[in-house]
């Protein structure tokens, strides 16, 4: 199994950050043998890159996440934002980057008042789906509170061939949406919540149709989102099983067939490890 979107960065053991070797030791306890790695802003994505280099069952993902483009913009202007992705494109072209992102709008750290800071958000999204599309790699996008918005830029842009909705958060029209363009949903602990009927709703969309299913994706977004019974606890890659469980459970498949379609739609759209 594959763990699609992590930040080992920030994943601790109580005040200590949690060595990466352990945490990929409990993740293959449970069969879950590799891990994508992304970074959100300039240290954490030259950390990912080096960590991919150093651990062969990690790939990276480089991005600046929405509310980084708002505060580099804020602090240091235009040029200072560009830079930055300047700095995003130099590391993308390393063999280990298989994703640009996460990369989109947030609307809820950000709000409408901050005319300014949305602007920078919707200049960076549109710079790392053109980056993705110019090097071949996944977009991995971020969208929070702001569906329509990154809808419209994506329409706009032109989506990359393969495109992921990280911790999808849709409705089902959405989902809908989404799986006719070709998209992909990757799902992560919110869909175990007891209050997320309507996301286990629109997971529920991909069984209508064969492809669709080969169209998900599992994460953990750790050390967030941790699934349910462990909700409101640090999360880490070796939870995948928890989601894994309930996502079966709503599409009327197996465990093991889940797995191994999963497995297999990871592994098209990364490459091998």
């Amino acid at each position: 199994m594959v763990d699609n979107h992590a930040h080992l960065d920030h994943v601790r053991r109580g005040d200590d950050p949690l060595a990466v070797p352990e945490a990929i030791a409990r993740a293959r306890s449970v069969n879950v043998t590799r891990i994508v790695q992304i970074g959100c802003d300039l240290d954490s994505a030259r950390w990912s890159v080096q960590t991919a280099t150093r651990h062969p069952e990690v790939v990276a993902g480089v991005s600046l996440h929405p509310t980084q483009a708002t505060a580099i913009a804020a602090t240091e202007g235009e040029s200072g934002l560009r830079e930055a992705l300047a700095e995003i494109e130099a590391l993308a072209a390393d063999p280990r980057v298989r994703v640009i992102g996460e990369t989109g709008l947030d609307h809820h750290w950000v709000g409408a008042d901050d005319v300014a800071g949305r602007a920078a958000q919707e200049e960076s999204f549109r710079f790392h789906i053109d980056l993705a599309k110019r090097t071949g790699t996944v977009l991995q996008i971020h969208d929070r509170d702001a569906h329509e918005g990154v809808l419209r830029v994506l329409a706009e842009e032109g989506a990359p061939e393969r495109t992921v909705f990280h911790c999808f958060s849709g409705d089902e029209p959405m989902a809908r949406f989404c799986l006719e363009r070709g998209w992909y949903l990757s799902f992560a602990g919110p869909v175990t919540f007891a209050n997320a009927e309507g996301l286990r709703t629109a997971l529920r969309v991909a069984a209508s149709d064969a492809d669709w299913l080969g169209r998900l994706l599992v994460e953990t977004d750790a050390p967030y989102l941790t699934p349910h019974p462990h909700r409101g606890r640090p999360n880490a890659s070796y939870l995948v099983p928890l989601t894994v469980r309930r996502m079966a459970a709503e599409l009327g498949l197996e465990e093991a067939a889940l797995c191994a379609l999963l497995d297999a739609t990871s592994e098209a759209l990364y490459g091998p490890w």
